[in-house]
């Protein structure tokens, strides 16, 4: 197959530049973050590690994020504990469930950006 992973993740938004901000400030997600040599020399890549991805089409019916919302952003994170801390402190509501977290996936954290979509932060097991 000669696809290898995603290129990118595009969606529309009311104010493309503050919401933009807030993902650099508060996840650090964004072009010209990231990791390796090269990831501050292309404004417009954010540079990821390599790593495991959920690609999986939901029900429309499904009630997993608001239904107003055709996509929700799953964030593989490292520290998720230190993550949440620093967006609480930021005012940024998180919302835990720990008996997902007891499936033994990972441990998942719920927030919504400025413009009301869902992020799923996911830290591996």
């Amino acid at each position: 197959m000669p696809v290898v992973g995603m290129g990118g993740y595009f969606f529309r938004a009311q104010d493309p530049s503050a919401l933009k901000a807030w993902y650099r400030e508060h996840l650090g997600v964004g072009g010209g973050l990231g990791v390796g040599p090269d990831a501050a020399q292309n404004p417009w890549v954010w540079s990821t590690a390599g790593g495991p991805m959920v690609f999986e089409p939901f029900k429309a019916d499904s009630t997993y994020f608001a239904a107003e919302k055709q996509a929700m952003i799953n964030l593989r994170v490292t520290d998720l504990d230190g993550l949440l801390a620093s967006l609480r402190a930021a005012g940024i509501e998180a919302k835990t469930d720990p008996e997902v977290d007891a499936q033994g996936i990972g441990k998942f954290a719920r927030i919504h950006d400025p413009e009301g979509n869902a992020i799923e932060l996911w830290e591996p097991a």
